[in-house]
């Protein structure tokens, strides 16, 4: 009798280990917005505590060339969510907050990780910011995701208070109010309805993504899509006095914001941990873009440091598109440790898919699976090359691993080569000496003939001042733009 409840002991035990060897992961993309590159612990912040992120990063594994696909919001939301380039579909603007506009977001032929993940069993949320179009057919709802809470807009208010506040259509000059047109006064939105808040928006954010988490039966997907520490700075008191040692104001509620959305995700992370699901969880952490930066393009805005790089949001020097990103999945991947490789945004969907059981070849993606990369199996970069595009290429840039080929203005035919190895900060441009200029252009100039011409904004008025801007600002250089023909560069 001992031996028959030894032996069932022993088959029970090998059938519980034979389910937990091939339990999905369940899966969580946490994706901050404009933080800059030098405002977290694990990248040496020494001013901004972020203990929570730090711990990922400790426990996890930190991508050291870590990259989205644009300097901004929209257009790097949409190429992560579908792993494939935005150019390949025209989304090389940020989608305003156009409810009645049937062409104004991510292109119905593209599909979303959640599309892929429902295939396979995953319930799927989103929570946060959307800024992939307002009107129904953009819907989270309609792109794959079971659940959404949050609002359709590229940003919103942080209190509840402003909600209830009356914000006029336009400024007292009479020009129109950006933030009051684009949807950030709204109601957030739980599903198809209106939702309520009654606290600070990235608190409000963080607890419905706890209970998104305890509510939901293995496997699940989670994207926590934050708008903090993006515009508007605001932040409670209590976290703003914890940063008086800042001098700059706006640099202090910008601190205090990072930190209310490093205490959330500490949330998320004791949630799975109490419920024994950490250690199978893949979390994916990354910015959308760099930190708002002088000199960007966002003269105005100066609190983020992108340290220790050049540039910030909206622009192709490092700052604007080499982020913090991580990867934390201990019964994946050993932690603890730096990869190098050269990582993009693009991979965080073939990565879900594969994980949840599909195979990346299956579809057309540019991004790919990086797990046997991480994991040392492929002891390879996991591309030869990123590349970057805004307006068509009015501004252009293409990285190997051992150079940058880039023209980062509209306004200027300046180009630049960096030697990434012995210059990764863009000090010294090298466009005289570089032996690799022919290679660089050669390498753009075929990824580019894969691209579409923008499709959202495409009215009459929207044409004749595209052609305006280009007739004025590249009137030789890019003459075949206007005809919509691939940009040659050399």
């Amino acid at each position: 009798m001992k031996n028959i409840l030894k032996y069932i002991l022993l088959h029970l035990v090998l059938i519980n280990s034979y389910a937990l060897a091939n339990q999905k992961p369940n899966m969580i993309v946490i994706l901050a917005d404009d933080l800059g590159y030098g405002d977290v612990g694990f990248n040496g912040s020494e001013e901004i505590l972020t203990p929570n992120i730090d711990l990922l990063a400790e426990n996890g594994i930190i991508c050291e060339n870590g990259y989205v696909t644009h300097p901004y919001c929209g257009p790097s939301r949409a190429g992560l969510i579908t792993g494939r380039y935005q150019s390949r579909f025209g989304m090389e603007v940020n989608c305003t907050y156009s409810p009645f506009d049937s062409n104004m977001g991510l292109p119905l032929s593209e599909r979303t990780f959640a599309d892929y993940l429902k295939e396979y069993g995953y319930r799927t949320g989103v929570i946060g910011k959307w800024h992939l179009g307002a009107a129904p057919s953009f819907h989270p709802n309609n792109r794959g995701f079971d659940y959404f809470y949050g609002f359709l807009s590229g940003g919103h208010c942080y209190f509840p208070n402003d909600v209830n506040s009356t914000h006029t259509l336009f400024t007292k000059d009479g020009s129109p109010h950006y933030a009051a047109n684009e949807g950030s006064y709204l109601p957030l939105v739980r599903n198809n309805k209106s939702a309520e808040f009654d606290e600070y928006l990235t608190s409000a954010l963080s607890k419905d993504a706890v209970s998104f988490i305890k509510g939901s039966k293995d496997p699940f997907c989670l994207y926590l899509s934050y708008n903090a520490p993006h515009t508007p700075l605001e932040a409670p008191k209590e976290s703003i006095n914890k940063y008086a040692h800042i001098k700059d104001w706006n640099r202090r509620v910008y601190a205090a914001m990072i930190h209310e959305m490093d205490f959330g995700i500490g949330l998320v992370i004791n949630a799975l941990r109490d419920l024994g699901k950490l250690d199978n969880t893949i979390i994916i952490f990354l910015s959308d873009n760099g930190g708002v930066a002088p000199k960007s393009g966002y003269d105005k805005e100066n609190w983020a440091s992108n340290a220790p790089f050049k540039g910030g949001k909206g622009s192709f020097l490092e700052g604007g598109i080499h982020v913090p990103f991580i990867v934390h999945w201990p019964d994946g991947l050993k932690g603890g440790r730096r990869y190098d490789g050269l990582v993009s945004a693009l991979d965080i969907t073939p990565t879900l898919l594969n994980l949840a059981g599909g195979e990346e070849a299956d579809y057309d993606f540019d991004g790919l699976n990086i797990v046997p990369f991480l994991n040392g199996d492929n002891v390879n970069s996991p591309r030869n090359a990123l590349f970057w595009r805004e307006s068509e290429g009015a501004c252009w840039a293409v990285r190997t691993k051992d150079s940058k080929f880039l023209k980062r203005s509209w306004n200027s035919s300046k180009l630049e080569i960096y030697d990434m190895h012995a210059d990764p900060y863009e000090t010294t441009n090298i466009i005289d000496k570089s032996k690799y200029r022919e290679d660089l252009a050669e390498l753009w100039n075929a990824w580019n003939k894969g691209n579409k011409p923008n499709v959202l904004l495409q009215s009459y008025d929207y044409q004749i001042k595209r052609q305006q801007m280009y007739e004025e600002l590249h009137q030789k250089q890019f003459k075949n733009a206007l005809r919509r023909e691939p940009i040659q560069i050399k």
